[in-house]
């Protein structure tokens, strides 16, 4: 019902537009209101050859779906320009952190599996059934995840990072940010830039990109294409194999983006756009920084050393007898029809389909003994995703307003394997039997030896889940009184998911049931029955549904006492939908768990703060507030076999937001700084697991106190002909933990990372040669620190890359 809806939406729209545009395109030579010359409305974000910086220098901002001045929107918003994007290498979503204050992301046991944190508040990955906290929107088009999000993002515009939940305008799973990637669209003006790197680890990057009008004034294009690979970091040594690779963390990506921008009559544009990338590397691996009491029974049945004795793991040398390859393929299409009816009357219309898949094989253990481990081929997660917003917006000299309508269906497939490898049953025969004999397990279950876990068997698991998404929402801004401004929002979402899971284990779970069976001593029950290997996933198929209709909403006021002071106080409601954990559930040993549903996490924010001018508009200065409590927080935690979401009661974080541009006066010198102090923290309650008793009133994992951001950009010139290009940013982070369960041998400690960039181009910038370097003084910091599988006493790290550096050069037409 609710796809049948948004299509004949989509289709009325669609109709009404080209009737419209034939319309206008009549009757535009006659109306003054079509000038090429005449100011665009505010409401308006047709114009796709626009700097986001208006006239007179200010920053312009789309952060409540419309252009404005970033002075005067009542949000934090850090704003990340083409240039500050370019001087600290980002490439992806994973490299804003750099440069951004209180946003975090990280990654470990794949690329697909990456989170994303603002002010302290996230989602742990490693799961497909969980959404994001924070929403990646790239040119309108929302990512289904944040690892979906994690790749090339090629020429951007800016990219504006939004605190606090934005579910209003956004929409749901915006509870803690949003952030807005606008990539650099069609000019009718030609250019192309050619630019090729090479660094450290053999880095090499090709890239080029072009654009120019293709038919008179009425239709440009722009291509975008990139080539890249890159050694890895990590030396692997691989025991008796399969795996034949000595290196990991590699790159070898590529991506082209192409398209097309349609102007029939000034006042109506239409952005076409179509990507495809591909990546396929070898990742991800940890090692040891502690290695246990079951590190010797590793040893033992490894024909090396086996695993990491010496608890360093930024040595970068890593034990893995089994492949861990990893590949994606993303690719999508979409359309933008921006259409001004009238002076005050604006229509915008975004259609988009998306896939994505990725695979990823992994050595569970870590190590050059064969247990544990996923093939890539029957690993995998693929999302197709349909979506359509529809947007009108009023602007007037009292009220902008937007209405809209959003509709998504998103269909994911999710397929799940973990094989036991030929030193599966004989490793906890050794775990059973104190380290005296690797046949236990044959003699507790009177199954003979090797027969109890089959080589290059187990778990296989296939899970179909559906979403479908309808949404009406409304933003109005109403000038109470020259100077004040009233903002209200509200949205209503109407949700649906299904899932459909069949659990299968390719040998019958042998040993398990014969330990049920026989009625063996608990632990040998527990050791023998792990999620992977019970009886009660034998063939199994379970289907769930979960409707879920939500309202939320926001509130801003907002004065401006003079022209360089406006002083703001909001407050708004927001929340991430429930869903469906998946991966195997259980009641009991032997017992299926058929619902494996979690609650909705819900979050209420309040917010005052101030945006400021000073020194002629050349410095902004802006600080807020912040309070957010969520409930239900949506925590992902892996108990060593499997993956558990809980709901956790309640969730606060407060604190403070700054960000300081100043426009030096100096020719060529911009400095940047910015802070987030974020107090965020577990409220007070029983443990949820057995092994989460260190939750209760203590700050969450990766939620930092302080993070500190600094940078500057300068351009002097050297002699009449050329300049001096020279720039530089640094972050640095206060202590966190990076355990769900916070065990606190998993803190990572404050650290800092500083990326720097220098070089030469002449004064018509046909050219430029720069010298670079990413995390310049080589700091060594963990993204996550893990439980190692199977091995108690023994974390795992999985590690920040080491320093890069290179040379770039660029040439421009």
């Amino acid at each position: 019902m609710l796809r049948s809806t948004a299509s004949i939406l989509a289709l009325a729209i669609s109709t009404v537009s080209v009737s419209a545009a034939a319309q206008e395109a009549a009757s535009a030579s006659a109306n003054p209101a079509n000038d090429p010359a005449a100011p665009v409305p505010a409401t308006s974000t047709a114009d796709a050859t626009r700097s986001p910086q208006a006239d007179d220098g200010e920053i312009i901002v789309t952060a409540q779906k419309r252009e404005q001045r970033l002075q005067d929107v009542p949000v934090v918003v850090s704003v990340l320009n083409q240039q500050q994007l370019e001087n600290a290498g980002v490439r992806d979503v994973k490299d804003l952190q750099t440069i951004t204050p209180g946003l975090n992301v990280t990654s470990s046991t794949s690329p697909a599996q990456t989170s994303i944190r603002i002010r302290g508040v996230g989602t742990v990955g490693d799961n497909p059934g969980l959404e994001s906290s924070v929403g990646t929107i790239v040119d309108g088009v929302y990512r289904a995840r944040s690892g979906v999000a994690f790749g090339d993002l090629g020429e951007l515009e800016r990219v504006e990072v939004l605190k606090g939940p934005q579910s209003t305008l956004f929409g749901k799973n915006m509870s803690a940010g949003v952030i807005n990637v606008i990539s650099a669209s069609p000019s009718f003006n030609p250019s192309a830039e050619f630019v090729g790197s090479y660094g450290n680890y053999n880095a090499w990057t090709v890239s080029g990109a072009a654009t120019g009008g293709l038919i008179g004034d009425t239709v440009a294009g722009r291509i975008f294409a990139l080539k890249r690979e890159r050694d890895g970091f990590w030396k692997v040594r691989t025991g008796a194999g399969p795996r034949t690779s000595t290196r990991a963390d590699n790159e070898n990506n590529w991506t082209v983006r192409a398209q097309l921008l349609i102007r029939p009559t000034d006042r109506v544009d239409i952005r076409l756009i179509g990507d495809w990338s591909e990546r396929d590397e070898d990742c991800c691996v940890n090692a040891p920084s502690i290695a246990g009491p079951t590190a010797a029974f590793v040893d033992a049945l490894a024909p090396d050393a086996g695993t990491l004795r010496n608890g360093k793991p930024f040595d970068r040398i890593t034990y893995a007898n089994r492949p861990t390859d990893f590949r994606i393929r993303d690719r999508g299409v979409s359309g933008q029809l921006d259409w001004e009816l009238s002076d005050a009357l604006s229509l915008t219309s975004i259609t988009a389909y998306r896939y994505y898949k990725s695979n990823s094989g992994v050595d569970i253990d870590y190590s050059s003994a064969d247990i544990w481990y996923r093939g890539s081929d029957g690993n995998s997660n693929q999302f197709k995703v349909f979506s359509q917003e529809a947007r009108l917006a009023y602007n007037s000299e009292r009220i902008n307003s937007i209405l809209g309508v959003f509709y998504a269906d998103e269909r994911l497939e999710a397929r799940q394997n973990t094989f036991f490898g030929s030193d599966y049953e004989r490793y906890f025969g050794l775990l059973l039997s104190g380290g005296t004999n690797p046949n236990a397990v044959s003699a507790l279950t009177g199954i003979a030896a090797g027969s109890n876990f089959v080589p290059n068997t187990g778990q296989r698991d296939f899970h179909r889940h559906r979403a479908s998404s309808f949404a009406v929402f409304t933003d109005n801004t109403f000038t109470i009184a020259d100077g004040l401004d009233l903002t209200l929002g509200i949205r209503y979402t109407d949700e649906v998911k299904r899932t459909t899971s069949h659990y299968t284990n390719t040998s019958p779970a042998n040993a398990c049931a014969a330990a049920l069976a026989r009625r063996l001593p608990a632990a040998a029950i527990t050791a023998l029955c792990s999620p992977t290997s019970d009886v009660a996933f034998n063939d199994v198929t379970t289907q769930q549904r979960r409707p879920e209709n939500r309202w939320a909403g926001s509130a801003k006021l907002q004065y401006r006492f003079s022209p360089t002071v406006m002083a703001y106080g909001s407050y708004a409601n927001g929340f991430k939908s429930g869903g469906f954990n998946l991966d195997r559930a259980r009641t009991a040993i032997g017992v299926i768990n058929p619902d494996t549903s979690f609650a909705t996490e819900k979050v209420e924010s309040y917010e005052i703060g101030t945006k400021t001018s000073w020194l002629g508009q050349r410095l902004l200065a802006n600080i807020a507030a912040f309070y957010q409590t969520y409930t239900d927080f949506q925590l992902n935690t892996y108990t060593g076999v499997s993956f558990v979401v809980t709901s956790i009661p309640k969730v606060t974080s407060k604190g403070v937001d700054l960000d300081l541009l100043f426009n030096t006066g100096i020719q060529g010198l911009t400095l940047n700084a910015g802070a987030t102090y974020a107090d965020t923290k577990f409220g007070d309650f029983p443990p949820p697991l057995p092994n989460l008793t260190r939750l209760s009133g203590n700050q969450l994992p990766y939620a930092a106190k302080w993070n500190v951001t600094g940078g500057f950009t300068s351009k002097q010139p050297m002699t009449s002909d050329l300049n001096f290009l020279s720039s530089a940013s640094l972050k640095w982070t206060s202590s966190y933990n990076t355990g769900s369960n916070l065990d606190p041998l998993k803190v990572q400690q404050p650290f800092a990372l500083l990326n720097a960039r220098v070089g030469i181009e002449p004064t018509n910038e046909a050219w430029s040669l720069e010298v670079w370097a990413q995390n310049l003084t080589n700091s060594n910091y963990y993204q996550v620190i893990v439980d190692q599988p199977l091995q108690s006493g023994t974390y795992g790290a999985f590690i920040g890359q080491p320093r890069l550096y290179g040379v770039t050069g660029r040439i421009r037409f």
